[in-house]
């Protein structure tokens, strides 16, 4: 499908959402991607990139960052507690705030540092028991303490189950960031973005679109 199609796609979208021009920003998401596909979109101008993993990201966005002014990146994945001070040195945002242990350590970072990603809350809106993030009815609660801890939580983060239909998910996660206060959204993926941009996603996270499909065996 390629980069362009993905921008014309979000473009439609966010115009039929009657949305402002440029309110949705397009991770791509470069996990587990030969250097030379990521190599290829970075030549094609996109500045905002997603990983998964602390030190997947480590090995690679230094030397990409110093080769292309503006390259931003988000960190998508999971994110362990003892990886956190790395986290917070490669990443200009961090989707997966999840946990009071987490916000803690976060917070202590920032602390230290004087600064800190922006960060999202991650949300299990179909409370799956297998998957991360807080529960619907825990985060109002869990947005105050981080608030509370002096971080700069700026959204909230969904990923719907795969057997449901993502737009009742959408809709949830917007409800809860406009009752908190916050303007970021981060949801929809390569298959189901435009309902996200139709339910007001700030963020998009698109992979396989664009890079083409994931070799995992590959990955060190």
């Amino acid at each position: 499908m390629g980069l362009q199609e993905i921008q014309t796609r979000i473009a439609k979208a966010t115009r039929a959402a009657g949305r402002a021009e440029g309110a949705v920003r397009l991770i791509a998401v470069s996990k587990v991607q030969p250097p030379e596909r990521v190599l290829a979109v970075l030549d094609q101008g996109q500045r905002l990139f997603g990983e998964n993993y602390v030190q997947e990201a480590a090995g690679k966005w230094p030397d990409w960052r110093a080769e292309f002014p503006g390259v931003a990146v988000h960190m998508i994945g999971p994110l362990q507690t003892n990886k956190a001070k790395q986290a917070v040195e490669l990443f200009e945002a961090i989707h997966t705030l999840d946990r009071p242990s987490l916000a803690v350590k976060l917070a202590s970072l920032a602390q230290a540092r004087g600064a800190s990603p922006d960060l999202f809350v991650q949300v299990n809106t179909g409370s799956e028991p297998q998957k991360a993030g807080v529960l619907p009815e825990a985060l109002d609660a869990f947005v105050a303490e981080a608030r509370r801890l002096d971080l700069p939580v700026v959204g909230l983060m969904c990923i719907p189950p795969e057997a449901e239909d993502p737009a009742p998910h959408f809709a949830m996660l917007a409800g809860m960031a406009a009752r908190n206060g916050l303007t970021g959204l981060s949801m929809g993926m390569s298959s189901d973005f435009e309902a996200a941009i139709a339910a007001g996603a700030t963020h998009v996270r698109v992979g396989s679109a664009i890079f083409g499909a994931r070799d995992y065996g590959a990955r060190a």
